[in-house]
């Protein structure tokens, strides 16, 4: 199963709707957007399972505050990533550029500077696509923490990404209050985790494929 295979999803997701509450929900998506491998498919889903079908601890929520709690608590974590990476990281790959190995591999700082240059430039854009993306949704922050992307525009494009993935998972909630019992929420979140893997994967095939076109037709136009 796709959430088991990171830890006891089953547990820990009978736990959260035995227990769900707009802090549990935040502090959670903090962990998920942060550096610590943990799925928002066990949190929001049943948060909004919850709030829809007024079951639970949970049942006196209002499903837009989880999407709002959610998003925030997204945002908070991607801010752990980025100054991570703005204080701990990038000193790290200056000095590595500036390294006899790192000149020996050909990078050195004024690469580093061209590519910090690229991200502040086309950073926003990816960062709201990484957002959606299984995988890469909590890393993105590490690249525009290194960048030192601003960080206005950082929190801006990570909110719009986040909020768009929490709604679809809000949605999802949403429709399987519909049919599904508690019982059964487990492995219906599960299934449909799985479609919704596949489309950030194809989305993904999809930007890279863009990133190349461009990239092609760039060369034609200069030849």
């Amino acid at each position: 199963m796709i959430l088991a295979g990171i830890f006891d999803a089953s547990v820990f997701f009978q736990w959260f709707v035995e227990n769900a509450n707009y802090l549990f929900v935040f502090i959670f998506m903090v962990i998920e957007s942060s550096f610590i491998p943990f799925p928002s498919e066990v949190v929001v889903p049943p948060a909004a399972y919850l709030a829809c079908t007024n079951t639970g601890v949970g049942g006196d929520m209002n499903i837009f505050l989880v999407v709002v709690v959610a998003t925030l608590g997204a945002l908070c974590g991607a801010f752990i990533n980025y100054f991570l990476s703005l204080w701990v990281g990038r000193p790290i790959v200056y000095a590595f550029a500036d390294s006899r190995f790192g000149h020996a591999c050909l990078i050195d700082r004024a690469k580093v500077d061209k590519a910090e240059a690229y991200f502040d430039k086309h950073g926003a854009i990816s960062t709201f696509i990484g957002r959606l993306i299984p995988a890469i949704r909590q890393l993105i922050s590490i690249p525009a923490g290194l960048s030192r992307m601003n960080i206005g525009v950082f929190a801006l494009f990570t909110s719009l990404g986040a909020l768009v993935w929490n709604i679809v998972l809000a949605g999802l909630g949403y429709w399987l209050s519909l049919y599904v019992s508690p019982d059964d929420l487990f492995d219906k979140v599960e299934q449909y985790n799985t479609y919704l893997t596949y489309a950030g994967y194809g989305l993904l095939v999809v930007c890279v494929a863009y990133i190349v076109y461009n990239a092609f037709r760039k060369k034609s136009e200069q030849k």
